[in-house]
C-alpha cells in the first residue's frame, strides 16, 4: 500500500493508475446496466456494448486533456464516459430523456459531449474519421495545441475514407491519432475474412507512425497513447494505433445465440485470461498499490453510483412534442 513518504511523482503515478482502474470497472458496470435496460424491455432500440474492451478507451483518454478531441463509434459508450461523460446524462440520453446529452435524440449511437471534447459517436462505418481529422485541421490552423483522436473498430479498413484522411494528415502533418479497435469480428464476420492484407501496412504506406498494442493492457495502451499524442502534439503529425482486443458480448444487446460465428471457448478463453480489469487488478495487488478489499469496495461503490444514475434516468421526464423539430438536422 502507499504511504505519504513516497515521491509525489510515484504517488501521482498510483494516483493513475488507481483512477484508470476505477474508470474501467465504471465503464463494464455502465454496460451492465445497459444490458439490463434492454433485457427489461425499459431501453428503446438497441446498444452495442464496449464490455472487454475498457482498457483502449481509458488509456488513450487518459493521454488525453479535456480540451483534446475524440469521435467515436456505434461502439461509443466507453469513450464517451473515458472522456469525462456523466452516466446519469448518458442514461437519460439511451432513454430517449430530455436530460440527456442531445436532449433524448441521439440515443446510444450519437452521443456528443463537447464540454469534454467528445465531437460524438457515429452509426456510420468510419463515419467519423473525416470529423476527426478536420478538428485536427482546425486545432492546427488555430494553433489551440489541441490533439484529436479517432476510434473506429477494423471494420472502417473496408472505408475509402480512412484512407483519405489519413492521406491528408500526412500530408499537412495534423496531430491525430487513429485508433483501430480489432476486436475480431466485423459484426458477425471474422475479420481475417473481410479484411485483406497487413492492417498496421495500410497506415506506413502513408507513413504515418504506427504502433501495434495489446488492447487488454490499459497500461501499455497509456504509455503508447502518451507517446504518440505528445508527439502530435508537438507537430510530429498523425499516428495509426492498432489495439488488438475482444469484444465478449454480441455485436448488439440483441446478438446473444453467437456459436454460429465465434465458440463460447473462444469467449470463456478471452474472459478468464485476457480480461483487462481483472488482469490489471491482480497487478495492482502485486505491485502493493491496493489490496482485494479495496477493489471490492471500489466496485461495489460504483455498481451503486450507476444503479442511482439509471433511477434518475428511468424518473427524467421525456422532451415536449412541442420540441420535436428542436435540434435536429438534416
Amino acid at each position: 500500500m502507499t504511504t505519504a513518504a513516497q515521491p509525489r511523482e510515484v504517488l501521482e503515478k498510483i494516483d493513475l493508475w488507481l483512477r484508470m482502474y476505477r474508470q474501467m470497472v465504471s465503464i463494464r458496470q455502465f454496460e451492465a446496466q445497459v444490458n439490463d435496460l434492454y433485457t427489461r424491455a425499459l431501453m428503446p432500440g438497441l446498444a452495442h456494448l464496449y464490455i472487454g474492451e475498457e482498457a483502449v478507451a481509458v488509456g488513450v483518454c487518459e493521454a488525453l486533456q479535456r480540451t483534446d478531441y475524440i469521435t467515436s463509434t456505434h461502439r461509443g459508450h466507453g469513450h464517451c464516459l473515458a472522456k469525462g461523460a456523466s452516466p446519469d446524462r448518458m442514461f437519460a440520453e439511451l432513454l430517449g430523456k430530455e436530460a440527456g446529452y442531445c436532449k433524448g435524440k441521439g440515443g446510444s449511437m450519437h452521443i456528443a459531449d463537447p464540454a469534454t471534447g467528445n465531437l460524438g459517436a457515429n452509426a456510420i462505418v468510419c463515419g467519423s474519421a473525416g470529423i476527426a481529422t478536420g478538428a485536427a485541421f482546425s486545432a492546427q490552423r488555430l494553433g489551440t495545441g489541441q490533439v484529436s483522436v479517432c476510434f473506429f473498430g477494423e471494420g472502417a479498413l473496408g472505408q475509402g475514407l480512412l484512407y483519405e484522411v489519413m492521406n491528408l494528415a500526412q500530408l499537412f502533418k495534423l496531430p491525430v491519432i487513429y485508433v483501430c479497435e480489432n476486436n475480431l469480428y466485423t459484426e458477425y464476420t471474422h475479420y481475417s475474412e473481410t479484411t485483406a492484407g497487413d492492417i498496421l501496412a495500410r497506415a506506413t504506406a502513408f507513413d504515418l507512425e504506427s504502433v501495434t498494442v495489446d488492447g487488454q493492457n490499459v497500461r501499455a495502451m497509456y504509455e503508447f497513447a502518451q507517446l504518440l499524442v505528445d508527439r502530435a502534439r508537438r507537430g510530429g503529425g498523425p499516428a495509426f494505433l492498432l489495439c488488438n482486443t475482444y469484444r465478449y458480448h454480441g455485436h448488439h444487446v440483441g446478438d446473444i445465440n453467437r456459436e454460429y460465428y465465434r465458440s463460447k471457448q473462444e469467449e470463456q478463453t478471452w474472459k478468464t485470461e485476457r480480461d483487462p480489469i481483472v488482469n490489471f487488478g491482480k497487478w495492482l495487488i502485486e505491485q502493493k498499490l491496493a489490496d482485494q478489499a479495496a477493489l471490492d469496495g471500489m466496485q461495489s461503490e460504483i455498481e451503486s453510483q450507476m444503479k442511482k444514475a439509471v433511477e434518475f434516468a428511468i424518473a427524467a421526464p421525456y422532451p415536449s412534442p412541442d420540441k420535436v423539430e428542436q435540434d435536429v438536422y438534416a
